[in-house]
Order: C-alpha cells, then structure tokens, then sequence
C-alpha cells in the first residue's frame, strides 16, 4: 500500500540513523519499526505478574541483620588471612 505520512523531525532522524546502522532500504526500516511498536502496543494491556515464592519466617532477627554481616565478613576475612 502507498500513502503518505508526516514524522516529525525527530522520528525521521531516527529512522535515518537506522537506516545507516543496517544498511536497509528506508521503506524497511519504516516498516520494521512500525510493526515492532504495534506488537509492544498489544503487550501493555497485559499485566505483569512477577514470580512469588513463600520465603517461611526468617532464620535469623532481621533487626540484627547487620551485626550478622558483620560476623560473616569477619570469618570470611579470617578465613581468607589464614589460608595465606
């Protein structure tokens, strides 16, 4: 189909810069474009549902988290300055 359209300045510059990056004919990169931005307009109406796991209670206070790092820096430290 042949029509015409209008793109604003920084549409075409975009296209353009595509253009010289692939090597490609105008006309292709215009279409690749379009059907690529068609395809992510039906994917916005999904929802995102991100994965979830039950973590159970914590093992160890989370108020004292910090001290627990400490301790493990510590040992790791130790562990390393012995093996030298």
């Amino acid at each position: 189909m042949r029509t015409t359209v209008t793109l604003d300045p920084d549409v075409e510059s975009l296209l353009r810069e595509q253009v010289r990056r692939r090597g490609e004919p105008f006309k292709q990169v215009l279409n690749d474009a379009l059907r690529a931005g068609l395809r992510d307009l039906d994917r916005r109406g999904e929802v995102f549902e991100p994965l979830t796991f039950d973590m159970r209670a914590p093992s160890v206070d989370l108020i004292k988290a910090s001290v627990l790092a400490a301790e493990l820096e510590d040992d790791a430290l130790t562990d390393r300055l012995r093996r030298r």
